[in-house]
Parts: structure tokens; C-alpha cells; sequence
């Protein structure tokens, strides 16, 4: 390894950058961490989608500087810099050139020579065509403006690109080819441009000429997504369309990239506050269900819940385009925390189910605890109390109809009972749907993101650097993580309405 350190510093006020996506949860967190540590950079350009009579200046300072996480930023921040140095420009990914105009093209060309795309579409089973708006569309649009301007790219990822897995997942697997299931690299089943042209004319042909798809074609299109990353190995639309988007990128001749690869983004360990989350993250509804007294857990004990908090994300990226700007980046950043620093699932569910003891003083003499058991199990016994429930409102239902034809007292009361079975029962029917959708993640599959670049990549900054862009998760304290930044995060910052699915007891 060289000698020498690159200076982050230095090299953001050489070069101009170019960031889409700022608007997210990252991408907020980006920002904050650049306004806060590194203001004196040269210039970024912000690409926000536009929005009717609305300006890119006035949607950026509503959606992004007002963000709870960016307005402490913000107000120590010289207001010359938010003025002077940040460009904003209408335009999306998925349209051709990003929606840039050829005069702004023109404009940035030898002036922008960093794109940092962090946006896309983070939805397991949309349906395919919106997933590959955001993250094949995209991809291939932003490779597009990168190689015009001669401008390196740092393309945001996910770890999860890798399918099916069983332990440790290196960084060092080859892009182009790759699928989960594919059989060594003799293999070239797979490629990427045959299988985005074959789903391009699929897509057209499912939508045939409706400008807005109706239920039942929304419906063939969620149905394509799946069954196309199924039969390949991904474990979903989002993870088959995101690896379809690196590869676009890794065969490109002549363009200087690197892949940024998170596992899941979750609350903030320090930065810009411990606890800052935005939105339902990836874990939100798995910590919204224990939060709420779920105890039979469909998980293997075994495996590894491959969190890194956003704050360490957002850092990787500035580092990672750091390194390309200085032509030292690895081809590939996986970031991720099992490698170094493990939490395992039960654990997790045991810390958070704690919590929930604590707060209900009922349950404080006898706390049954959890109960980890297999998805068969799991779903043979939510059948069963579905089945009880379904017997005490048709019960009810008789009840209360005899009670109104001898015009009895209760029947209101029973026909109030009669629709909270109904509620808990669809309660049940969406908490099932949801361990469903996280079971590749909770039992299929054991994961392990081997994450040895980027710790290559923080050693080579110096000592104040590596405090101002921190990648060090091996010093995260998890049951601290789980039961005060997340937990408390998810209750602060998380709207209320998104708990209201997984508040009952089973």
C-alpha cells in the first residue's frame, strides 16, 4: 500500500461533483456530512426531479436542507456556501441524459468530473417496469453522462446483488456474468444486455398501450419481476434489477467506475445524530412487529442481521470517490458489519422484545419470552389462529344477528367485537405477508459481506480525516444500536401510521 495519504479535503476542492439521489435517505446524510466537514469544496452539482411549479432551488431547500437531519447542518454552514457553491438542476435518472439538456451538458463538460448516483428504487417486488426506471434505466442514463463528460462514477449499490448465499460473499467475484446460480466462470449463461432487451420487450408487451397500467396489469408485471429473479437466484426484483444496473456499468469500455455496495442502511450511529432514520427502512417493519410483542419468529439463530448505519454509508461513498478521483478505488466496496462485529437475529428480537416488557408493566412478573421456530412452522401456526379467528366472528356474527331479530341488548357491542377479530385477522394476514417477503433474508440464507476494500480505503486518509468520514463498525456497541438508535429512532422519526399494521399481540 502507498505510503503517502490522500487527502479528502484537497481532492473535493479540486474537483466538481455531480450527485443524484440527494433527496434520499443517503443521500441527505452525504450532504451533511460534505457541508459539515468539507464546505470549503469546489462545487456540486444536485440533480432533483422536477416538480410542477415548483423550482429545483425551492424543492431543495423544502424536501432536502429543511430534512430534520440536515437543518442543524445547515445552520452552521455559511449561507454563501448553500448559495455559490451547490448548482441545482431539474431532471431523473431514468430519462435519457438524465434529463439534462444539451447546454448543460455542455456546461458541465470539464467542469464536472465526479458523478455520485445514489438514486434508485429501494422496493423488494414492484412492479418490474418502476424498478427498471429507477435501477436499470437509470444506471445506463448515468453511465451515459459520466463517459460525455469524461467524469469517473461511483454507482450505489447493495450488497444483496450476490442472490443466494451461505456464508462470506467477497468482493472480488467478477460483475459481468455474475448470477447466483451461475456454475464458475466458465459459465456465460447469463448477460446482462440479452436479459435487459428480453424484459424491455416483455414490459412493452404487458403494458401494451395503456399510458397508466390498471390492477391486473400492475399485477403481470409484479408477477415478472419475481419470477425472472427467481429463476436466475436473486431474491427479488429489487436485487435482480440492481445487479442488472452494475453490470451495465462494469461492461462499458473506457468509463472509470466504482460500485458502492451497502447492505441494509439503517439509523445513524453518530452523524448527523445518533438515531436519525428517515422513512420505512428495510428493518422498520421487522423492529415495528417485535416493538410490538410478536414473539414466534421465523429465523435461523445462526445467521447474521447485515446492518451498517447510514452515517458509515454516507462516508464509504465520499471515501470511495475520493480514492477514484485519485485512481486508487477498488473495483468494489462491499459495506457491511458481520465480517468484523456479527449481531445475530435472535439476538436482535431479544433485545428489542426486552424492551417491550419494559414498557408494559403487566408483563413484567412473567415475560413468556421468544420463540424462534422455521417458516413452516411459523405459517402452520398462524393458519391455526386464523382459523380460530375466522370461528369466533362467524360465531359473533350469529350472535349478534339473533340478538338484532329479538331486538336483544349487545348487539352494537358484538358488532363492534365482531369487526376488531376482522382487523386483527387482516393485522395477521399483513405481518405474515411481511415475514414472507423477509424470509431469504431471516432463514433462507446466511449472510456474510466480506467489507476488506473499504477498511484499505479509510486507512489511507489521515487520522482527523478518518474521524470526519468514520468507517469503523467494528466498534458498534449493538444492543445499544438496536434498543436506542434504531428503536428510538424508528419511534421518533417513523410516521405513526406505518406501526398501526403490526399493533396487536399474538
Amino acid at each position: 500500500m502507498p505510503s503517502t495519504r490522500i487527502s479528502v479535503a484537497d481532492t473535493l476542492r479540486d474537483h466538481e461533483v455531480l450527485i443524484t439521489g440527494a433527496n434520499g435517505f443517503v443521500g441527505k446524510v452525504v450532504l451533511a456530512l460534505l457541508l459539515d466537514h468539507f464546505s470549503d469544496f469546489k462545487h456540486l452539482h444536485i440533480l432533483m426531479r422536477g416538480k410542477r411549479g415548483v423550482s429545483p432551488r425551492e424543492r431543495f431547500e423544502k424536501d432536502v436542507l429543511s430534512a430534520p437531519c440536515l437543518k442543524p447542518v445547515v445552520a452552521r454552514t455559511d449561507p454563501a456556501v448553500l448559495t455559490d457553491k451547490i448548482t441545482l438542476h431539474t431532471g431523473d435518472v431514468s430519462a435519457p441524459n438524465c434529463g439534462f439538456s444539451d447546454e448543460t451538458i455542455a456546461m458541465m463538460k470539464g467542469r464536472v468530473s465526479l458523478i455520485v448516483n445514489i438514486a434508485g428504487l429501494v422496493e423488494f417486488t414492484p412492479p418490474v417496469d418502476e424498478s427498471f426506471r429507477s435501477n436499470v434505466d437509470g444506471a445506463e442514463s448515468v453511465l451515459s453522462v459520466a463517459k460525455t463528460l469524461d467524469a469517473g462514477l461511483v454507482h450505489v449499490s447493495t450488497c444483496f446483488v450476490c442472490g443466494e448465499s451461505e456464508g462470506l460473499v467477497e468482493e472480488d467475484e467478477p460483475i459481468v456474468g455474475y448470477y447466483p446460480r451461475r456454475k464458475g466462470q466458465s459459465d456465460n449463461a447469463f448477460r446482462a444486455r440479452d436479459e435487459v432487451d428480453y424484459m424491455r420487450a416483455r414490459i412493452r408487451e404487458i403494458r401494451g398501450t395503456a399510458m397508466t397500467p390498471d390492477k391486473e396489469t400492475k399485477q403481470k408485471l409484479t408477477d415478472l419481476g419475481v419470477q425472472r429473479a427467481k429463476q436466475w437466484g436473486w431474491v427479488n426484483t429489487y436485487t435482480y434489477t440492481k445487479s442488472l444496473g452494475e453490470q451495465l456499468i462494469a461492461s462499458e469500455p473506457g468509463l472509470r467506475y466504482t460500485i458502492v455496495r451497502p447492505a441494509i442502511v439503517e439509523a445513524a450511529l453518530e452523524l448527523p445524530f445518533p438515531g436519525w432514520v428517515e422513512g420505512g427502512r428495510t428493518a422498520a417493519p421487522l423492529v415495528m412487529m417485535a416493538m410490538q410483542g410478536l414473539r414466534h419468529w421465523p429465523v435461523r439463530e445462526d445467521a447474521p442481521m447485515e446492518v451498517v448505519p447510514v452515517d458509515q454509508v454516507a462516508a464509504a461513498i465520499i471515501m470511495a470517490g475520493v480514492l477514484l478521483l485519485n485512481g486508487e478505488s477498488a473495483e468494489v466496496y462491499q459495506l457491511a458489519t458481520a465480517d468484523r462485529n456479527p449481531v445475530y437475529f435472535g439476538q436482535i428480537i431479544r433485545w428489542i422484545n426486552h424492551e417491550y416488557i419494559k414498557d408494559n408493566k403487566k408483563l413484567r412478573i412473567f415475560n413468556p419470552g421468544v420463540v424462534v421456530m422455521s417458516p413452516e412452522v411459523a405459517k402452520s401456526r398462524g393458519a391455526m389462529v386464523s382459523r380460530k379467528l375466522a370461528t369466533i366472528y362467524e360465531f359473533l356474527t350469529d350472535v349478534r344477528q339473533f340478538a338484532q331479530q329479538k331486538k336483544l341488548p349487545g348487539a352494537k357491542r358484538l358488532a363492534k367485537l365482531g369487526n376488531n377479530i376482522r382487523m386483527i385477522t387482516r393485522q395477521l394476514s399483513i405481518r405474515e405477508a411481511a415475514l414472507e417477503l423477509y424470509q431469504p433474508f431471516l432463514y433462507d440464507n446466511r449472510f456474510i459481506f466480506e467489507s476488506e476494500n473499504i477498511r484499505a480505503g479509510h486507512a489511507r486518509l489521515s487520522e482527523d480525516e478518518q474521524k470526519k468520514l468514520p468507517w469503523w463498525p467494528e466498534r458498534i456497541r449493538w444492543r445499544q444500536y438496536w434498543t436506542v438508535n434504531e428503536l428510538r429512532g424508528i419511534q421518533k422519526w417513523v410516521e405513526g401510521e406505518s406501526t398501526k399494521a403490526y399493533s396487536f399481540k399474538l
